[in-house]
């Protein structure tokens, strides 16, 4: 389908990223360029992409070091715009779209904005685990009349934020809103991006465009979960939503977030090291306010 740039952003998950391919290959309308996002992969992601032959014309990006997700969905947003796509659609490398996943959510953002009367900045898809069940990380927040396009007829709902798991978004909000800030590496990128573009229209979920996230264990995440093991993530999550809470809402706002961290590790029982490491976190969040890169 012209105008469309498919961008996936890996790092070593080469058996997930073939399938990822596979997914968008199989489309029921195919995009017209198919931007991979290597970061820096050690596990012969690279090889296989020197070799990866495919009917949709691929354009390799690969970065000299790792930039997290943050930084890679940057560096491939702004590759589908310089290939001059109406439209980049935006994935992980273990999201595996239904084939008429990109159909239906170009159909959807149509639909959607011409009944609003205004231009719709993004159209995400249901995500589910691989079991079928509802994928408990990727639930978009509604808005409070999240069904009024449902009641008009059509297979949609309203939401002010998304994951990056198959969403599709159009060239003229990269231009006007600028790329995700890839200095938050990882978490929370999606989520500020999301309610940076739906300020003047809100997003929109089409209910009959289904991707697959095959993350391993489908289970949500709170403060009171972080151990020794994946506390480095929760740190980039504090300090990430710590400086959006800051910077682009208020000082309460902020206290409100430093506060529920607190209650959420006590809560959890989460040890003393850690929780030190979080307030270290909350206050670098504080400070802690990138540009937006513009892509013109």
């Amino acid at each position: 389908m012209a105008g469309v740039a498919a961008v996936i952003v890996t790092f070593n998950r080469l058996a997930k990223l073939k399938k990822v391919i596979a997914a968008i290959e199989a489309q029921s309308a195919p995009p017209a360029h198919l931007v991979i996002v290597d970061n820096a992969s050690t596990d012969g992601t690279g090889e296989y992409l020197a070799t990866l032959e495919s009917p949709i014309p691929v354009d390799i990006v690969s970065l000299p070091t790792n930039t997290g997700g943050a930084g890679g969905f940057s560096a491939g947003m702004r590759r589908g715009y310089e290939l001059g796509a109406d439209f980049v659609w935006i994935m992980d490398d273990d999201g595996y779209p239904e084939p008429p996943a990109l159909e239906r959510l170009l159909s959807g953002l149509s639909a959607a904005s011409d009944e609003l009367g205004a231009p719709v900045p993004f159209a995400c898809s249901v995500v589910v685990f691989t079991d079928g069940n509802i994928c408990e990380m990727n639930n978009p927040a509604p808005t409070w009349d999240w069904g009024r396009l449902l009641v008009k007829g059509q297979n949609a709902v309203m939401v002010q934020q998304c994951s990056f798991v198959s969403v599709l978004i159009p060239r003229w909000v990269l231009e006007e809103f600028g790329l995700p800030f890839k200095e938050y590496f990882i978490w929370f990128d999606d989520a500020e991006y999301t309610f940076r573009i739906t300020r003047e229209t809100p997003g929109v979920q089409v209910l009959d465009s289904v991707t697959v996230h095959d993350m391993g264990i489908n289970q949500g995440v709170n403060f009171g979960m972080i151990d020794e093991g994946n506390a480095w993530k929760f740190a980039y999550g504090v300090r990430n939503q710590a400086s959006y809470q800051r910077h682009h809402r208020s000082c309460p706002h902020f206290l409100l977030f430093a506060a529920q961290v607190v209650v959420g590790m006590r809560r959890g029982r989460v040890a003393r090291k850690l929780r030190r490491q979080m307030y270290r976190k909350l206050w670098e969040g504080f400070r802690f306010n990138p540009a937006i890169d513009r892509v013109r």
